[in-house]
């Protein structure tokens, strides 16, 4: 039905109603307090309640993936899924959506054109974003690893280019046309 009516399905995975989220997960599983460039993007105190509120779920809690796998049965059906969100961590996030419909059994390729020209279309901005083309706007990010080997290489950003200027992908300084560092944010401080 989703898919013979032509609309977007946008579902998010980080908050679940009635089971827990995969944010839950994803705290569960990787270490960000810890990541230099998470500490360097995300104000300390926000990440130190954000990742001090350990919950743990028992394996067949988690329904996540149960849930994403019937975006995997639309997009099978010949619909188009997109990645949603609550923006609950900015930067991670629409990562662990993209990695939610993975574990959900959807392909790397799939979950990635859900993160990026499935969007696109869905806002109507197609024809200028969501793949890399002639005449589309050169917005772009450059990983260090391939997303279709692990889908999890997708925060794996080396370089970030925007509007015709290339950034450092772990600290934002633009490198090219000119070099620049970003500065600090004005809620930086020195404080671990």
């Amino acid at each position: 039905m989703v898919a013979r009516s032509g609309i977007y399905y946008t579902p998010t995975y980080i908050i679940e109603y009635g089971a827990p989220g995969s944010e839950n997960y994803y705290f569960e599983t990787t270490e960000i307090h810890d990541d230099p460039k998470v500490r360097r993007f995300i104000p300390h105190e926000y990440l130190d309640a954000e990742t001090s509120r350990r919950m743990w779920y028992r394996k067949g809690e988690q329904t996540y993936p149960q849930l994403a796998s019937s975006a995997v049965d639309i997009v099978k059906g010949g619909g188009k899924v997109c990645v949603g969100g609550h923006g609950e961590l900015q930067g991670l996030s629409f990562h662990w959506e993209m990695w939610s419909l993975h574990d959900g059994g959807m392909s790397n390729l799939d979950a990635l054109r859900s993160g990026t020209l499935r969007g696109a279309e869905a806002i109507g901005l197609a024809q200028d974003l969501g793949s890399i083309e002639v005449g589309k706007l050169a917005d772009l990010v450059v990983l260090r690893k391939n997303p279709l080997e692990n889908i999890r290489n997708s925060a794996d950003v080396q370089l970030v280019m925007k509007n015709g200027e290339l950034y450092d992908g772990d600290n934002l300084d633009e490198i090219w046309p000119a070099k620049k560092p970003l500065g600090k944010f004005w809620w930086s401080n020195d404080r671990p």
